[in-house]
C-alpha cells in the first residue's frame, strides 16, 4: 500500500504508520509505504513526530520519498490524502486508477457497496468500489475527499489531522482485513461413563 501527500512530511507518513499499526492489530501482514509529489528527503515535521508518538508510534527516522512510478505500479492500493494527489498519481500511471482512491473516498465508497465480503480478494473488492467512477468527477477539489494539511498551522491542527487519519486508518484496516467469522464451536459429545 502506498500513501501519498505533497511533501511526505506530514499527512502521508502519519497515515503510513497509523494504517500499518491498525493492520498489525488485526493480524494482517501488510507493507505500507508513503511518498510525496514534491518530496526531497526531509524529516517528518516535529509536530507530526510528536502526535504519532502520543499513539506509541515512531516517525523519528522518517525521510520523505519522492513519488516513483515503479512504486506506484507495485502498490496493490494507492491512498492519496487529497484529490490533487490522486490526479498526480493517475496522471503518472493511468493504469492504477482502479486501485487509487483518496483515503476518505475509499471509506465512503466501500460503505456504499456494503464493504468487503468474506474471502473476497482485494482486487475484486477494489473493482466493486471503483465501479462507476470517472476521472472527470475527480478533477476538482472536494473537501469530502481531502484531509486538510496542517503544515504551518497551530499544533491543534496536527492533533485534528492525526485524529482524522487515525479514524481513517482504523476504517481502512477493517475493510482490508475484516474480522474472520468465528469458527462454530463443535458440539461436545457426551463422554461415555467409565465403570470402575
Amino acid at each position: 500500500m502506498l500513501c501519498v501527500c505533497t511533501a511526505n512530511m506530514c499527512r502521508s507518513p502519519m497515515l503510513e504508520v497509523l494504517l500499518g499499526s491498525a493492520l498489525r492489530a488485526r493480524g494482517a501482514p501488510a507493507h505500507v509505504h508513503s511518498a510525496g509529489t514534491m518530496a526531497d528527503g526531509r524529516a517528518a515535521v516535529p509536530e507530526v513526530v510528536e502526535v504519532v508518538a502520543e499513539r506509541g508510534l515512531d516517525l523519528r527516522a522518517h525521510r520523505s520519498q519522492p513519488l516513483d512510478p515503479a512504486v506506484i505500479r507495485r502498490a496493490d492500493l494507492v491512498l492519496p490524502l487529497a484529490r490533487e494527489h490522486l490526479r498526480e498519481v493517475v496522471g503518472t500511471c493511468p493504469e492504477v486508477f482502479g486501485r487509487t482512491f483518496t483515503a476518505k473516498e475509499l471509506v465512503r465508497r466501500a460503505a456504499e457497496v456494503g464493504g468487503r465480503r468474506p474471502g473476497e480478494p482485494l482486487p475484486a473488492f477494489l473493482a466493486r468500489v471503483h465501479e462507476g467512477r470517472t476521472a472527470q468527477e475527480l478533477m476538482r477539489a472536494d473537501a469530502a475527499d481531502d484531509v486538510t494539511d496542517p503544515i504551518g498551522g497551530p499544533y491543534s491542527g496536527y492533533v485534528r489531522a492525526a485524529a482524522e487519519l487515525e479514524q481513517l486508518a482504523l476504517s481502512i484496516a477493517a475493510l482490508l482485513a475484516p474480522a474472520a467469522e468465528p469458527a462454530p464451536t463443535p458440539a461436545l459429545s457426551p463422554s461415555p461413563l467409565q465403570e470402575t
